[in-house]
């Protein structure tokens, strides 16, 4: 079994949402420790920057950005996807969305600016 823990970022943004979109967003979060095992099958993006893996999961019309470490689930952001920020991070760029996001610096500082210290 995985503990999920939102940042105060996600959090922030969770908490914004209407409270059916709460739940269904929550609910359809579902991530399981073999998930792990196999992530090549699709079921979510993986972006590596100098060691450090970030996941993405998509629920509905958003993006549920999270590390995993050890048994914690650490989400760090929630996109919609066609939110001004998700814009930024994607464009029609002949490359992987996945590589896109893993070389945009913005990116990562988004995701750093809601990891507790």
């Amino acid at each position: 079994m995985l503990q999920i823990i939102f940042s105060p970022v996600s959090a922030k943004e969770l908490a914004a949402m209407a409270r059916p979109l709460q739940i269904e967003l929550i609910d359809g979060f579902q991530v399981m420790p073999q998930d792990f095992e196999h992530v090549a099958d699709g079921k979510f993006g993986q972006i590596t920057r100098n060691g450090k893996r970030i996941y993405r999961y998509r629920v509905k019309d958003y993006r549920i950005y999270f590390e995993k470490q050890d048994g914690i689930i650490r989400v760090l952001c929630i996109l919609h996807k066609n939110s001004l920020k998700d814009f930024f991070f994607r464009s029609k760029l002949p490359i992987s969305e996945d590589q896109l996001l893993q070389d945009n610096p913005k990116f990562w500082q988004l995701l750093e600016s809601g990891v507790e210290k």
